[in-house]
């Protein structure tokens, strides 16, 4: 109780009851306090606080911002540390944060920590998650910090679309996206872009295309007209990989353009390595020049300074000028190497996926058609529930004219 910590602190400090009063109280009246007999005003305990030389909220029994600050600083490490690194990061969150989560009240560092500390007990499948986010969200809105009120819509939205329930996703997604533009006169442009950027991947998401590339194109406008760089590579991805699968050229054309100017400006490898391959993937499914695309593959997969997260796009491509140049046993080692993707958009996961048309197709020619109709038949179920496309008309047409071979 408070008094039992005023008198623990005063005897730690070595002071007398006198001493501890001053000038500002009576010893007599310190004594009821420290024996929870009479209640201190806030003046009094400002007082004592300063006598003891400790802060208001220590005395109170809160945590000083002090070390909350620190614990803030601890979970930001772990937190920004890649899963890969430190598989068991959400559990060291919830123990570092854990001692402190009740006596969060107010200011950043507290909502930050409830935040952090809310993303950690999702992850982990453990309860009450969803009061503390809300906690955090409210604070956050209250000293209208826009960014990571965005954050938390995102997150809310995101698990929703890593269950690939997208319309559900894009659900959330609209409601949160109104409420912060409701409760925040002010969002900071990185915030608004977060916002425009996934609301056209939810959009793309459900096949409302022409939505979808709306959003995508004021995302853009708003970044070039504040100058901010921020997504800007993830956008020109976005709309690249779009215009192909709509089969718009020009359109493709000038993102992939836009690409590659900004990933030479940047020195950023990851637009570098979308560039190259979707120039890979142009030369197969328009251009037909199967060879070069293999030579164009291969120059990557033998880079010994290669980001190895593109293996799996690089090998797929290879796997496929192998199969059109009807070098089917390569193709089908190369397409075994193709190995999982961490991506969760079915933009991603339909280039993916089609991985198992080919490799039916590759079994096919092989004169192996039981295992040819199985992998066709995974590639048209795991393309069942992605919008429509011309890679998933492609997978079902492969199934039938497979079923056809075998049956002649």
């Amino acid at each position: 109780m408070l008094g039992e910590r005023i008198r623990k602190l005063r005897k730690q400090k070595k002071l007398t009851l006198e001493a501890l009063a001053g000038t500002g109280l009576t010893k007599g009246m310190l004594s009821l306090i420290e024996n929870n007999k009479a209640n201190p005003s806030m003046e009094s305990l400002t007082h004592i606080a300063g006598q003891l030389g400790v802060e208001l909220a220590e005395l109170l029994g809160e945590v000083s911002s002090e070390e909350l600050r620190s614990v803030l600083e601890k979970g930001e490490k772990i937190h920004n540390t890649p899963l890969a690194v430190l598989p068991d990061k959400s559990m060291q969150l919830i123990e570092l944060i854990a001692p402190f989560i009740d006596k969060l009240t107010q200011g950043f560092e507290s909502a930050r920590l409830m935040e952090i500390y809310s993303y950690a007990l999702q992850r982990e499948k453990k309860p009450d998650w969803q009061k503390y986010l809300k906690r955090a969200a409210d604070i956050f809105d209250q000293m209208n910090i826009s960014s990571n009120r965005t954050a938390i819509g995102i997150f809310l939205s995101n698990i929703s679309f890593h269950q690939h329930d997208y319309r559900k996703a894009l659900e959330i997604f609209l409601i949160e996206r109104k409420e912060i533009e409701t409760n925040h006169a002010y969002i900071e442009p990185m915030a608004r872009l977060d916002l425009d950027y996934h609301e056209a991947i939810l959009l793309f998401a459900v096949g409302e295309y022409e939505a979808a590339v709306e959003a995508m194109e004021n995302a853009l406008a708003f970044s070039k007209e504040k100058r901010i760089f921020y997504l800007i590579d993830d956008l020109y991805r976005l709309a690249a990989a779009h215009a192909w699968m709509d089969k718009n050229k020009r359109k493709m054309d000038y993102y992939l353009k836009k690409l590659k100017q900004y990933g030479e400006f940047a020195d950023d490898s990851i637009s570098i390595y979308f560039y190259r391959l979707f120039q890979i993937i142009e030369l197969i499914s328009e251009k037909k020049e199967y060879s070069k695309a293999l030579d164009k593959a291969e120059s990557f997969l033998s880079d010994p300074e290669r980001m190895k997260d593109y293996d799996t796009w690089f090998n797929l491509e290879k796997a496929k000028a192998l199969y059109y140049l009807g070098r089917y046993e390569e193709a089908l080692q190369t397409i075994e190497k193709v190995g999982s993707i961490n991506n969760h958009h079915p933009i991603d996961l339909t280039n993916h996926y089609i991985k198992d048309t080919f490799k039916a197709l590759i079994l096919a020619e092989l004169g192996r058609h039981e295992e040819a109709i199985t992998a066709a038949e995974t590639a048209v179920e795991n393309l069942a529930p992605m919008p429509d496309s011309q890679l998933k008309r492609f997978s079902l047409e492969a199934l039938v004219k497979i079923r056809g071979d075998r049956v002649l």
